[in-house]
């Protein structure tokens, strides 16, 4: 037996310019369909023989009347309709506006499920917002780039704000057949300011902007009794999804995700009133204009949502995240093409970076740190794309990686051992692996009177140390001049008396430099590298240091042997869990068949059904120094 409600009658209208053989179509939803010239009609004729508002269709199900307003007329079949005429239209009906055809085709339609009509709801929304958005352009500077005393003005907020407001009031959306759609909204504004409020009760730093940057976002225009009645609803809402019983706030954020918006449309329907709920909807509208106008737009809420870890602009249409190590259509969408760019240019811009078509490429990072990478046509060929990796609402430690299984408290130990015996580790693994995590995680254990320096392409280690010193690259000015490459940075890092060098990853040039680092001194250096084994890693940094000096080699061989203590390699699973696969020594160099030994100290095993990392037997070379410093017993490793 279905689950899904009785059908009901559709209507679909195909319309086309007599002079182009594209057809374009609009389901219809609602009982008003606006037909015309301007851009805010439900079907836009582009053509001067069009009048601004040329017609309109009333109705609903299988009965519908055409009411002509433009002076030219229209032709239906054979009847001429002048302005200010009106007549009923059916199925198959051809509606002859010149030079446009329109034709009517009403067929059965399932009725939407909840998920369906809330996400069909969310698409008319972002039409709407699209349409509120165009008409600001005209009555208002809406400019792009940053002004703080323009975003500062209660002037300027409670002017951009009500004329948000007349505009949505004017698109009809208090008009009785938009009440689904006003409640949609309306739930939209209550979830935004429960998970806002979450947030702040945890007192956690968001990605995006800081607060103090964030002058915009209050509403100016707002009634402190409706704010009142906002503030008991987020509150009415919280407590029946039950959030004061969970303390951790992934757990909440993740209720809120998949339980919202039952809870919603039940207290919707039963409680709240029909004003109200327009008050709801007009604060969104205004909420979310001025995010594109003054923040980061539809990456606002992404950016706060706990369990995202990456966010990935395709185009306009399509926004993906990674939520648990999963990917998924987040649902959110810029309005165009501009925006987009729009925001990307205020992203980059903050942290001293430009793009544009000079420079279409750019790696930046937000306030927190969060890594950005943007790429813009030309090279971006479906418009403008963004990714955007997230730093975690609270940095992770060793005992937080062992918690989500990624290590066993035995390799812990061992690696907490070899990196305050000064082991110089390199950190292997995929995109996304979690290389730059296990790096931050093994920086805690460096005693706190050694002085580190460390270089980065785009600063994102959070390194707790008092004597740290941080280097990040930069790129040339307009006149290409200017740059500093990692390898420069590498290069006068040596100069900067480093007990160690942390060198955020190594892609070029610079391991060769990062090696001769480990040769000279700099015991207990770190580094991460891009390779899926441990024993691609030394294949990927043959490659690396003959980028940088034509090295025989048997040398680079000697040079990584004599460098390396450890490979830590790290896997991303199928289920989106990222674990070490690998601990591998470098011994030294085969006098046989040439090449550099390695022996895996520990490996990913198959045990009672799981995949568990196990030590192999092998003990690595600097043992004995383990055991003597207590910090590492024998017979706890092989327990």
């Amino acid at each position: 037996m279905s689950s899904r409600p009785a059908p009901s009658i559709k209507m679909r209208i195909w319309y086309n310019n007599i002079l182009d053989n594209t057809r374009y179509a609009l389901d219809v939803r609602g009982n008003r369909i606006r037909i015309g010239r301007n851009s805010d009609n439900d079907i836009v004729l582009n053509s001067p023989f069009i009048a601004s508002e040329a017609a309109v269709l009333y109705g609903g199900g299988g009965n519908w009347e055409l009411v002509v307003l433009g002076s030219n007329g229209c032709q239906i079949d054979d009847r001429e309709i002048r302005g200010g005429g009106r007549c009923s239209v059916g199925s198959g009906q051809v509606i002859n506006l010149f030079p446009f055809t329109l034709t009517l085709e009403f067929e059965e339609q399932v009725v939407l499920t909840p998920d369906e009509s809330r996400q069909a709801h969310y698409q008319e929304m972002i039409r709407l917002m699209q349409v509120i958005h165009l008409d600001l352009l005209g009555r208002m500077d809406l400019e792009t780039s940053a002004d703080t005393a323009r975003e500062q003005s209660d002037d300027y907020l409670l002017s951009l704000e009500r004329n948000i407001e007349d505009i949505a009031r004017g698109k009809g959306l208090c008009e009785p057949a938009r009440t689904a759609l006003v409640n949609c909204i309306a739930g939209h504004c209550v979830r935004s300011e429960l998970l806002g409020e979450l947030l702040a009760s945890a007192n956690v730093k968001v990605s995006g902007l800081a607060a103090a940057e964030r002058h915009w976002s209050r509403i100016v225009s707002t009634v402190p009794e409706r704010e009142q009645e906002l503030r008991k609803t987020v509150k009415y809402v919280a407590t029946h999804l039950g959030l004061p019983q969970i303390t951790d706030l992934t757990a909440q954020s993740d209720r809120v995700e998949e339980q919202f918006w039952p809870v919603w449309e039940q207290i919707a329907a039963n409680v709240l009133y029909e004003d109200f709920q327009h008050f709801l909807a007009f604060r969104f509208f205004k909420k979310e204009i001025k995010d594109i106008v003054f923040g980061y737009g539809p990456l606002e809420d992404l950016l706060r949502t706990p369990a995202i870890s990456e966010i990935m602009v395709v185009d306009p249409s399509h926004i993906y995240i990674e939520k648990n190590g999963v990917l998924e259509n987040s649902g959110r969408r810029f309005l165009s093409d501009e925006v987009t760019l729009a925001i990307i240019e205020r992203i980059v811009s903050r942290v001293g970076r430009r793009i544009d078509k000079s420079s279409p490429l750019v790696d930046a990072r937000l306030e927190d740190g969060s890594r950005v990478n943007a790429v813009v046509p030309p090279l971006a060929v479906s418009g403008p794309c963004l990714t955007i990796r997230k730093f975690p609402l609270r940095r992770l430690h060793m005992d937080d990686l062992v918690a989500k299984g990624a290590l066993t408290p035995t390799v812990a130990k061992f690696l907490q051992a070899c990196v305050l015996t000064r082991r110089n580790i390199l950190i292997s693994g995929g995109t996304g692996t979690g290389k730059t995590t296990l790096l931050n995680c093994l920086s805690d254990y460096i005693p706190d009177k050694e002085r580190i320096v460390t270089v980065e392409d785009t600063a994102e280690l959070q390194l707790h140390k008092e004597h740290v010193v941080r280097m990040e690259t930069k790129s040339a000015n307009i006149e290409g001049a200017g740059a500093y490459t990692i390898r420069d940075l590498v290069r006068n890092a040596l100069r900067m008396r480093p007990d160690r060098v942390v060198v955020g990853e190594c892609r070029g040039a610079e391991a060769l430099d990062m090696l001769q680092a480990m040769n000279t001194g700099h015991d207990g250096s770190m580094t991460t590298l891009h390779a899926n084994t441990s024993a691609d890693v030394v294949l990927r940094l043959e490659v690396l240091v003959q980028m940088a000096a034509n090295l025989s080699m048997d040398s680079i061989h000697r040079q990584i042997a004599s460098a390396i203590d450890l490979v830590v390699q790290l896997t991303r699973c199928r289920d989106g869990s990222r674990r070490i696969s690998q601990i591998t020594q470098f011994v030294g160099i085969d006098p046989e068949r040439g090449g550099i030994r390695a022996k895996d100290i520990f490996a990913l095993d198959e045990h009672d059904g799981s995949t568990v990392l196990h030590p192999t037997g092998s003990l690595p070379t600097f043992m004995d120094e383990l055991i003597e410093s207590g910090l590492v017993q024998l017979e706890t490793i092989y327990r």
